[in-house]
């Protein structure tokens, strides 16, 4: 964990895997949390572009709207007067510095 930013949150999902040895075993997945702001339709295109170069889920919030950070069409059904929350769970450096051009401080 300190390799992580103070301003990043750590979600843990359980999966439930079988194996031969143990009926039931679990994998964590860390899920990071930045908060983002997108103020027009080349910055929302921007986003989805970096966001399908993940090999891993991304998921855009505003209150409990929730959309695949890699549809366009989602992401533009968002409120983008609002602060929006982006969830991954995974590592693209090219992602993460997009990310942090559209952060909010």
């Amino acid at each position: 964990m300190s390799l992580l930013k103070e301003f990043d949150k750590i979600y843990i999902c359980w999966h439930n895997s079988q194996s031969k040895r143990k009926p039931y075993s679990y994998e964590v997945s860390k899920m990071r949390e930045k908060k983002i702001r997108l103020a027009a339709a080349e910055d929302v295109r921007e986003f989805v572009r970096a966001a399908e170069g993940c090999d891993f889920d991304v998921d855009i919030s505003y209150n409990r709207f929730i959309v695949d950070a890699k549809s366009i069409l989602g992401v533009l059904s968002m409120d983008l007067n609002r602060v929006l929350t982006v969830k991954y769970g995974g590592q693209n450096r090219e992602f993460e510095n997009l990310l942090q051009k559209f952060a909010i401080a």
